[in-house]
This record gives C-alpha cells, structure tokens and sequence, in this order.
C-alpha cells in the first residue's frame, strides 16, 4: 500500500478567513467593569486590602495576596474618603465561590496574582470602623 504525503501548506497561510464564533454572554447580572481598593476581613485570616474588579450586583472578582478557602465567608468593605476624618463605607458579606491564578506579561517580564471570586450574601450596618491594627 503507497501512502499520500499529507499537504500541510495551508497551516501557515494568513490569508484564509479566520472563523468568527459568537460569543454568548452567560452572565445574569451585568457587571461593572472597574478597579478599585477594599478591604476583606475574615475571622480566620484578618483584615487585608485587595483590588476588588468586576463588580456586579451578583458578586465581584477580587484579587488577593491569598486565597481563602472555598465556602469562606468574608466580609468586602467599600470604602471613601469624603473629607479628612469623613468615611463612607458599605459593607457586604460573601461566600468565595471560585479561585483564580491569573498568568501575564509586564513588558518582558512574566507575573501572575491570585483572585477569588465572591458571590454576595448581604448587605450589612456599618457598626464600627475597622480598627487599623487588625490590617495587614
């Protein structure tokens, strides 16, 4: 039996229409599309400051120094200076439901963080301030 060579020039030819996929949005609640700082407590693990993204009235995508385990319920200070001694806060509870090991390039350099992903429970009083010691 003779065997065809397979002709394989097609592989690296750019001038072939590249196929087009639609892209189904999946999610239920829209998101809001900005970085910005808060503040994650835990009774286990303290109090640290995180970069909250993707915020929606569903959940939010927060990346941390740590990722506490799934099922962890925290609490995610929304925190603004209004004047010099003047704090505006919201305060929600909520369940880590997903983590996430972000891979990417700065410049030439490769870099990763994590992320969890954190479904809301509730919304909560104020109470007290968070007492700068327990922040690390």
């Amino acid at each position: 039996m003779k065997r065809r060579a397979l002709d394989l020039s097609h592989v690296l030819d750019d001038s072939r229409p590249t196929p087009t996929v639609r892209v189904l949005e999946k999610r239920i609640h829209t998101r809001f599309d900005k970085a910005f700082l808060v503040v994650i407590g835990s009774e286990l693990y303290g109090d640290s400051f995180a970069i909250a993204r993707n915020i929606s009235s569903g959940g939010i995508l927060v990346e941390m120094t740590y990722a506490p385990p799934l099922g962890t319920v925290v609490t995610v200070h929304f925190q603004t200076h209004r004047d010099e001694d003047k704090v505006d806060e919201i305060v929600a509870r909520a369940e880590v439901k997903h983590h996430h090991y972000l891979n990417f390039l700065t410049g030439n350099d490769a870099a990763s963080t994590r992320a969890i992903g954190l479904r809301f429970l509730e919304f909560v009083d104020m109470g007290d301030p968070i007492d700068a010691d327990r922040i690390h």
